[in-house]
């Protein structure tokens, strides 16, 4: 469990962790399996494209 120093620091890694954790995790009991997987595939390519990881070939 990560320990923040005092409340300023806690809240900005929630400002910034919110946005974050809800592009990558979806509501998955509103969605069919379809939906889900179409919506992880284009996290992770958003994922791949904005921390610049190139894959393997």
């Amino acid at each position: 469990m990560k320990r923040f120093k005092s409340p300023r620091q806690a809240q900005q890694f929630l400002s910034a962790h919110g946005p974050i954790h809800q592009h990558s995790h979806p509501r998955r009991h509103l969605m069919s399996a379809a939906e889900y997987r179409a919506h992880r595939t284009h996290a992770f390519e958003v994922w791949m494209q904005e921390t610049c990881v190139r894959r393997a070939a």
